[in-house]
């Protein structure tokens, strides 16, 4: 089970947090007699309060014991790195909300960073432009379905279109416009770059002998957000180190956190 920490208001999630948590465990263990162990995902760089915010509400959803491990981590294990290795392996996972940049080295984070700046905001970043550009309002389904189907932010061989339908702010009225993937590369690469900068500063933070290993082997994209068009070329062309998308990045840290639960009587003794 995966989840988000109470990063925007850690008191008003709380309940919220607890509710959902509750309900996982009674579908999945229905009336169980014995409390569940559950290890939780979190990003990268929360701070302990957010920790514990996170343990509390699943503890009073009926866990019995609760294991965090960071998305990054969870994110490496899914897409079949061996993370326990002495060598450097740089993992950036994009998600909904959250983008978290990470070194991975005998098996824990060595540098990492987490902005909120992923797919969410991908999907403002096109309503803002429809809006300026054509004085259009169209919903996040809407620019959702762009994104998926013109979106890119590195230029394509071929410029491709998709009509839409928004509400035109100046008469009120539908109103159908046509958009091509040069547009949406105007909307993205803002956001797109604010990632591949923090990529770039996370490698400067990043000791020499590691940095020489991600060289090598270089940086793994997870998540759903990576998967806009053009994304790993731009990573690629920003930083000289070969970018791959893991074969399933969608379920990437899911996978990730199910190889881990494999192991987690070895982690509870270690505790």
């Amino acid at each position: 089970m995966a989840t988000r920490p109470l990063r925007d208001g850690v008191i008003s999630n709380y309940t919220v947090t607890e509710k959902m948590l509750k309900y996982f465990i009674n579908k999945i263990c229905g009336k169980f007699i014995f409390s569940p162990r559950i290890m939780i995902c979190i990003p990268s760089q929360v701070t302990e309060v957010e920790k514990k915010a996170v343990i509390d509400a699943a503890s009073q959803a009926g866990a019995r014991k609760v294991f965090l491990i960071e998305e990054p981590i969870a994110a490496a294990i899914g897409a079949g790195i061996d993370i326990s290795k002495a060598c450097g392996n740089m993992v950036v996972d994009i998600g909904g909300g959250t983008t978290d940049i990470a070194v991975i080295s005998l098996g824990g984070s060595v540098v990492s960073e987490s902005l909120k700046v992923a797919g969410d905001k991908f999907d403002e970043a096109i309503v803002k432009y429809i809006k300026r550009k054509h004085n259009i309002m169209i919903g996040e389904r809407t620019a959702e379905d762009l994104k998926i189907n013109v979106g890119c932010v590195y230029p394509k061989i071929q410029d491709t279109e998709m009509e839409i339908r928004g509400r035109d702010l100046i008469t009120g009225l539908p109103k159908n416009v046509t958009i091509h993937s040069s547009e949406m590369l105007e909307a993205l690469i803002e956001p797109a770059m604010m990632i591949v900068d923090s990529v770039h500063s996370v490698l400067e933070k990043t000791p020499p002998e590691l940095a020489a290993d991600i060289s090598d082997r270089g940086i793994y994209m997870t998540g759903g957000g990576c998967l806009i068009d053009g994304l790993d070329k731009l990573l690629q062309s920003k930083t000289g180190i070969n970018v791959m998308i893991a074969q399933e990045p969608i379920s990437c840290v899911a996978l990730g956190t199910g190889k881990a639960l494999d192991n987690l009587d070895t982690l509870d003794r270690r505790r």
